[in-house]
């Protein structure tokens, strides 16, 4: 039987809790501590732990630590680590995995290692190869960063009738290479309005957090996005948890303590939380033109109202400083942003599901003269098995081959791909850890040839 190790249980595709073999899910939401050491500044975190429950606790033990990992409170560190994580504060820290430096995983063969006893190799693999191809990780070590007490938010929000399309165009030169201190991230879709045609327009909401106050901010816009118009009545200074909330679909008014629920009484407004979705990722490396964003306004507009988005997230400052074989998330310099493709809807059933998988698809194949290519990159953690997915015989084994599996193996990790199955052919020869996108072990293709 396969498993299925589950942490806060968001795989995109849902492999951390379905399979189309028999399986067991191996739960690990009871491993939620969070020790926290304020003056070596680190901390250990169960792997079924969530993002919020992180945050939480390091928010309660002080006003200027933090970590960077990711913007959704309820997503498990264990799959969201392993992955390489992303969240608001990457152009001034980098990745989760960037600033992990410890774990404790269970390998096959039933022993708890840590680093030390790991080895660099094992060691190197989990941070971003995906821990589920190589054991079960039941806690990791973090670096905590600093910031400051304060830190300074805004939303402002354009339509196509107020510029956005220019806005956005411009946007990619700046955003980028901006100081490293600010991330001025995009979500764009669309919206009803009575005074456009159809009723529908498109909008981009410019979100951004910056590392300092509103008097340090407002003329670094001025200076380098004066276009964008951000007025200090736009501009909110918060804390360090508070900037977490806003990210995470939150008032900032209410307690923080909300994040710490894998089930909040209080709802988030991230329509990913909301509804049943389908995401694609891309890599951006050249400016896109006018003409090619406003092809991607007509297909959002076939959407109804906020079930098609664009999440637009903007690369450099420290992730460009970072050797793209540190770890085997390899996205770095030459990447201007990411932009995530989402299609989300209400309706239960497969009628419903095709309908805006489909559109989701259509989207895709409009994208490719705009993206990254040889290959056309992604990212593990927002998963797609429409990439290509290993094959299973009758007994759930895999026969998939290093060829097969680079399809997939190529697009989330280049050339790193090649050092993961070398990793895991030497601590996981029999391909115990399993699943539909799992780094494949050498061994175990050339075991079923022999058998």
């Amino acid at each position: 039987m396969q498993i299925r190790i589950r942490s806060g249980g968001h795989d995109y595709e849902g492999l951390s809790y379905t399979s189309q073999v028999p399986f067991v899910v191996l739960d690990l939401f009871n491993f939620s501590e969070v020790a926290i050491d304020v003056d070596q500044k680190t901390a250990w975190v169960g792997a079924g732990a969530i993002i919020g429950q992180l945050y939480y606790r390091i928010s309660q033990t002080s006003k200027t630590l933090a970590f960077p990992a990711g913007a959704c409170p309820t997503v498990g560190v264990g799959g969201l680590f392993s992955g390489g994580g992303y969240g608001p504060m990457l152009r001034k820290f980098g990745l989760a995995a960037d600033n992990i430096i410890d774990a404790r995983i269970i390998d096959v063969n039933g022993r708890i290692l840590d680093r030390k006893s790991m080895g660099e190799d094992l060691f190197w693999a989990i941070r971003g190869g995906g821990g589920s191809s190589f054991g079960v990780i039941t806690a990791w070590k973090l670096k905590l960063v600093t910031v400051p007490e304060t830190l300074t938010i805004f939303s402002v929000g354009r339509t196509l009738e107020q510029n956005a399309t220019q806005l956005v165009h411009k946007w990619q030169y700046i955003a980028p290479n901006i100081d490293e201190d600010i991330l001025l991230s995009i979500s764009i879709g669309p919206v009803n309005s009575s005074g456009a045609a159809g009723g529908k327009t498109i909008q981009a909401n410019f979100n951004s957090v910056y590392l300092g106050g509103v008097d340090k901010l407002l003329p670094l816009l001025e200076q380098s996005f004066p276009e964008l118009g951000v007025r200090r009545e736009d501009c909110t200074e918060v804390s360090w948890m508070q900037s977490a909330l806003f990210f995470g679909g939150y008032s900032i008014q209410v307690s923080p303590e909300v994040v710490t629920s894998r089930n909040p009484e209080i709802r988030s407004t991230l329509p990913i939380t909301r509804y049943y979705f389908k995401a694609k990722l891309d890599y951006v490396q050249e400016p896109i033109s006018i003409k090619g964003f406003e092809g991607m306004w007509k297909l959002l507009l076939e959407r109804e109202a906020n079930m098609g988005e664009l999440l637009v997230v903007p690369y450099g400052g420290k992730m460009k400083e970072i050797s793209e074989t540190a770890l085997p998330f390899p996205h770095r310099a030459g990447n201007l942003y990411k932009i995530q493709q989402l299609a989300y809807w209400e309706e239960s059933g497969a009628v419903a599901s095709e309908r805006s998988i489909n559109w989701s698809r259509k989207l895709h194949d409009y994208m490719t003269p705009y993206v990254s290519k040889s290959p056309r990159a992604s990212y593990m953690n927002y998963r797609d098995l429409d990439l290509g997915v290993n094959n299973y015989n009758g007994d759930g084994k895999t026969t998939t081959s290093y060829a097969q599996a680079s399809v997939w193996g190529l697009k989330y990790f280049k050339n790193n791909f090649k050092r993961l199955v070398q990793i895991k052919t030497k601590v996981d020869p029999t391909n115990f850890f399993r699943n539909e996108q799992s780094i494949p072990s050498l061994y175990a293709k050339l075991s079923s040839k022999n058998n």
